[in-house]
C-alpha cells in the first residue's frame, strides 16, 4: 500500500473568490458555494515522463498552479508513470526543473502513479469481485476489430462471461508473470452498445514484461491511463481534475470507475489545448526531430519545449504571461505565435540592459580623429529603467559598423550611411563618408569617414540631427563573440496539418538557423556567464547560451525588435 496522502483543507472559498474570468473558475465557485467540496480547492499538473514539456505544457501548468494560488488551494505535481516502455528518468528530472524554473512550488506533494500500483490492483480485484472486470484473450487487434464503429455497436468478448473466481485466479496469474506480452488483458465489463466508444469494455490492464524506472521487475502488469489517472486523482485528494479537451470523451469512463468503486470523486472539467502556428505540439513528432537530427536536441532554441525556450533566452515571466494572455476556452483555436513573440519582447524590454554589437562588420576609419585617442562616452543601460544607470563605452578612431548600414548607391529613402552622407554614431558623434576602399574582388573592406569634433555629448553641435543613427563598436576594444540567429522552425503556418502522402518535416524551415562567427562584441560583453539577457541595439533581444566559454561569448537572438503582434492587436 501507498504512504497515506496528506489531506489538506481550505477556508471555504466562497468569501474569497477571485472574480470568475473563465468558465474553470465559474465551476470551481459553484462549488464551493455548494460545498461540494468543503470549500477545497485541489488540482494537479499529471504529465507523462515519456518526453520533455513543450508550450502546451506550460499552459497546463499556469492553469493548475494559479487556480490553486488563487484559491488559497494546493497543486500537486504527479507523474502518471504507467507505460514503462517510453517513460525515462530523464524526463521525470527535466519536468521538475521546468515546473520550479516557471516559478511554481509543489512543496511536499510530488508523487508518482506507480506510487499507487498495489493499491491499484486492489481496485481492479474489487471490480472483478463485482463482476464489473473481466480478463479478456483476445489480442488488441481482435479488441479493436470488436469494438463496433460509432453506428454499429461492437460484439462481445467470448470471454465476457467468465466467473469471479476465473478472473481472480488468471489476474493473480497475470500479475505473477505467466503469461507473455499480449496474451491476456483486464477489461471493464460496461456495455459494448454504448454511443461511446471508450466506454465498450475498455482495458485497464495489460501485460508488459519491462522494467520500471521506479518500481524495477516489481510489476509485468500495468495499468491503462484511464485506470490510472482517476484513482489517483482520487486517492490524492484531487477537486478539480483539469484536462484537456481530447479528455472529454473519457469523462463517461473516468466517472464509471470511481462510481462503482465508490471512492473519492473530483470533477474532470476540460479546455482546449494550446495549438500554435509555425508549431508542431505532438511529442512524437518532436521526438522524431530530435532523433532524427533535424534539431540539436530537446532544448535547441527552435523547439517549442520548455527547456528549448529557455536556452533561447524567453523569461518565465513572460511564458506565465502569455498564458494568461491566452485564457482557457472550451474550443480548440490556432493562437498566433507572433503573441508568444510578443510577450517575451515586452517583458525583455523593461529588464533587458542594452548593448552594442555588430554581428556582420565592416571597418569605419576617421580620419580627422586622432591617432591612439581613446575617450569614453556614456551609454544607457536601459531607456525603460531609469534606475539602471549608464555603462562607459570606448570610442576610437577605427571602429566597427554593420554591413548593412553602409551602401554605395543607396535607395532614396536610404537613412544609414553612404557616401556624402552624414550620420550619428550612437551616443557619440556625427560623422560623413568621404571614401571606400575595396579588396581586389571589388568588395567594400573599409569605409573612410570625417567627424564634426563638436557633435558628441556636450559639444555645441551635440543636438544637430541627422538622417539616421547607427550603432558601433570600437576596433581596439571589440570582443570576438558567435552568434545564432534563430528563425521558426517550420516555414508553413500549421505543419502538423500536412496533405496525406506529405511527411511535416517537409516544412522544415531550411533557415531557421544562421551562425555568424567573428562578430564584434562592446567590451562589457567580456565574462558574460549563460541564460544572461540582452538587447543588442537597433538588433533585438538576445541570451547568453551554455556553450559560451571564456574565450567565445556564444548568443543566442532570442526574439527581433519588430512586433508584429503588436501591430496586428493595434498596440503598435
Amino acid at each position: 500500500m501507498t504512504a497515506d496522502i496528506p489531506q489538506v483543507g481550505q477556508t471555504n472559498g466562497e468569501s474569497a473568490s477571485p472574480a470568475a474570468s473563465n468558465f474553470i473558475d465559474e465551476v470551481i465557485q459553484e462549488h464551493n458555494r455548494s460545498g461540494r467540496f468543503g470549500g477545497r480547492v485541489h488540482t494537479r499538473f499529471p504529465p507523462e515522463p515519456n518526453g520533455y514539456l513543450h508550450i502546451g505544457h506550460a499552459k497546463s501548468i499556469c492553469l493548475n498552479f494559479g487556480i490553486a494560488e488563487r484559491y488559497g488551494g494546493l497543486c500537486n505535481l504527479r507523474f502518471d508513470d504507467t507505460n514503462p516502455v517510453t517513460e525515462d528518468v530523464e524526463y521525470v528530472d527535466s519536468i521538475q526543473e521546468d515546473v520550479r524554473w516557471l516559478g511554481f512550488s509543489w512543496d511536499d506533494r510530488l508523487y508518482f502513479a506507480s506510487d499507487y500500483f498495489e493499491r491499484l490492483y486492489e481496485y481492479a480485484v474489487a471490480l472483478i469481485r463485482k463482476g464489473k472486470a473481466y480478463v479478456c484473450d483476445l489480442t488488441a487487434e481482435q479488441i479493436a476489430a470488436a469494438r463496433g464503429t460509432p453506428t454499429r455497436p461492437g460484439r462481445e468478448s467470448p470471454y465476457r462471461n467468465r466467473s469471479v473466481e476465473e478472473n481472480l485466479d488468471l489476474f493473480a496469474r497475470m500479475r505473477n508473470g505467466e503469461f507473455p506480452d499480449g496474451s491476456r488483458t483486464l477489461r471493464a465489463k460496461i456495455d459494448m452498445a454504448s454511443p461511446n466508444m471508450h466506454m465498450r469494455d475498455p482495458v485497464l490492464y495489460r501485460i508488459v514484461h519491462v522494467r520500471h524506472h521506479r518500481t524495477g521487475d516489481a510489476w509485468c502488469i500495468y495499468p491503462m491511463y484511464d485506470f490510472a489517472h482517476c484513482l489517483s486523482d482520487s486517492i490524492e485528494g484531487i477537486t478539480h481534475s483539469i484536462c484537456t479537451l481530447e479528455f472529454e470523451v473519457h469523462r463517461p469512463l473516468y466517472d464509471w470507475i470511481l462510481d462503482e468503486l465508490g471512492v473519492h470523486h473530483p470533477q474532470q472539467i476540460e479546455f482546449a489545448r494550446l495549438n500554435m502556428s509555425y508549431t508542431v505540439m505532438s511529442k512524437r513528432k518532436l521526438l522524431r526531430l530530435v532523433r532524427e537530427g533535424y534539431v540539436r536536441g530537446w532544448d535547441d532554441p527552435r523547439m517549442p519545449t520548455i527547456c528549448g525556450l529557455r536556452r533561447r533566452g524567453y523569461t518565465p515571466e513572460s511564458i506565465r504571461a502569455f498564458a494568461e494572455r491566452i485564457g482557457v476556452a472550451k474550443r480548440d483555436t490556432v493562437i498566433d505565435v507572433a503573441l508568444l513573440e510578443y510577450s517575451v519582447r515586452e517583458d525583455l524590454n523593461k529588464r533587458a540592459p542594452r548593448r552594442m554589437v555588430v554581428l556582420r562588420p565592416l571597418k569605419l576609419v576617421i580620419e580627422n580623429y586622432p591617432e591612439g585617442r581613446v575617450e569614453t562616452v556614456h551609454a544607457l543601460n536601459n531607456p525603460e529603467d531609469p534606475s539602471a544607470g549608464t555603462r562607459p563605452v570606448e570610442f576610437s578612431r577605427t571602429l566597427w559598423i554593420e554591413r548593412d548600414d553602409f551602401m554605395e548607391n543607396p535607395p532614396r529613402k536610404f537613412h544609414r550611411l553612404s557616401p556624402g552622407s552624414e550620420v550619428r554614431l550612437r551616443y557619440a558623434y556625427l560623422v560623413s563618408c568621404t571614401d571606400i576602399v575595396k579588396d581586389a574582388k571589388g568588395d567594400i573592406v573599409e569605409i573612410r569617414c570625417t567627424y564634426d569634433p563638436e557633435s558628441g555629448p556636450g559639444g555645441k553641435n551635440a543636438d544637430r540631427r541627422a538622417r539616421g543613427t547607427i550603432h558601433w563598436v570600437s576596433a581596439g576594444h571589440a570582443v570576438d563573440g558567435e552568434v545564432r540567429l534563430y528563425d521558426r522552425l517550420f516555414n508553413v503556418p500549421d505543419p502538423a496539418d500536412a496533405p496525406e502522402g506529405v511527411d511535416f518535416v517537409s516544412y522544415l524551415n531550411p533557415d531557421s538557423l544562421e551562425t555568424l562567427i567573428g562578430c564584434k562584441l562592446e567590451s562589457s560583453l567580456a565574462g558574460v556567464v549563460p541564460g544572461e539577457r540582452f538587447q543588442f541595439e537597433r538588433l533585438g533581444y538576445f541570451c547568453v547560451d551554455p556553450d559560451t566559454t571564456p574565450a567565445l561569448p556564444v548568443f543566442n537572438r532570442t526574439v527581433g525588435l519588430k512586433d508584429t503582434w503588436g501591430k496586428i492587436a493595434g498596440k503598435a
